[in-house]
């Protein structure tokens, strides 16, 4: 499966956006301090530096890390100019600006920026996100959206406590539990769900109720688990129609089942006809698709 194209990762931004959890991301923005160092596991397309600058985050230093090449080239091109057409102030980073970026940097990173929305800097690189947390330190912020059930939770936990300075915030949203779930009901409903769920428990590392679980893992570390709220993804037509480009969203979801489930050891006899069914009600405007997820918000230890 596939996730990390970049119309896939754009279509469901809207989806996203309705999903978070306002209570998680209101007590970030009371804990968060000003002029706050972040880094960003799993950056995809860059859509947490618009989310900052709207939430009125507007001077510090952000660090985007993704493994996808094409991913983080189309977030350094992209991700300027929308937000330039939102009307925030965008500068691209001559010497100066890195000079003074790195010079505010808590740890001496010296990597620079790719440019500056305001006054707050940014840069998107390639490279092992878990890697890149381990060899970081003194981060304000560690943010990992739907990223956490992608990897092995005691790992990725470990990783972002290294990353973050005492009493540093993780802000770890859509994270995902356990639930898919499409509309209208299909005889062959419950069998697709169970082979899906089994096929990305049994990718290494993956973890199918992930949320849940790094609850738990929060809760018996020695920091604080601050919060946590449903962020269900709720994608529905209106009238026969999908916003933006959720139709699109919703043609991958079904296109990752039928990779998943196709490939399983656990077969679905009726999985065909599912398929035909599934997509004749999305090309109608008919179906509905909800998952199950979480948002977190832990701070590390104190000390």
């Amino acid at each position: 499966m596939n996730h990390a194209r970049p119309r896939y990762l754009e279509s469901k931004r809207s989806i996203d956006d309705r999903a978070l959890s306002r209570r998680v991301r209101e007590r970030l923005l009371t804990e968060l301090p000003h002029d706050p160092q972040i880094v960003e596991a799993g950056c995809g397309t860059g859509v947490t530096v618009s989310r900052l600058r709207s939430w009125g985050i507007d001077s510090g230093r952000y660090r985007g890390v993704d493994t996808d090449e094409r991913i983080v080239s189309f977030a350094r091109d992209v991700r300027p100019k929308t937000l330039r057409r939102r009307g925030y102030r965008v500068s691209n980073a001559g010497r100066a600006h890195r000079e003074e970026m790195a010079a505010r940097s808590t740890d001496g990173d010296a990597l620079g920026t790719d440019f500056a929305v305001g006054d707050l800097g940014v840069r998107f690189e390639v490279g092992d996100a878990l890697e890149v947390l381990d060899a970081t330190t003194g981060r304000d912020l560690v943010v990992a959206q739907a990223f956490a059930d992608l990897v092995s939770l005691p790992r990725f936990v470990s990783a972002v406590e290294s990353a973050l300075r005492p009493a540093g915030l993780a802000y770890l949203p859509i994270t995902f539990d356990g639930g898919t779930i499409f509309q209208p009901d299909h005889p062959a409903d419950d069998a697709v769900e169970r082979a899906y769920h089994a096929a990305i428990d049994a990718r290494p590392g993956r973890d199918v109720r992930a949320g849940r679980h790094l609850v738990d893992l929060c809760r018996r570390r020695e920091g604080t688990l601050l919060t946590v709220g449903s962020s269900d993804w709720v994608v529905r037509p209106r009238g026969r129609r999908y916003p933006g480009d959720e139709r699109y969203f919703l043609s991958r979801i079904l296109g990752f089942v039928e990779e998943a489930v196709g490939s399983a050891s656990q077969s679905v006899e009726d999985l065909d006809s599912w398929l035909r069914t599934r997509r004749r009600q999305l090309e109608r405007g008919e179906l509905t698709y909800v998952a199950h997820q979480y948002d977190l918000l832990y701070r590390a230890p104190p000390g």
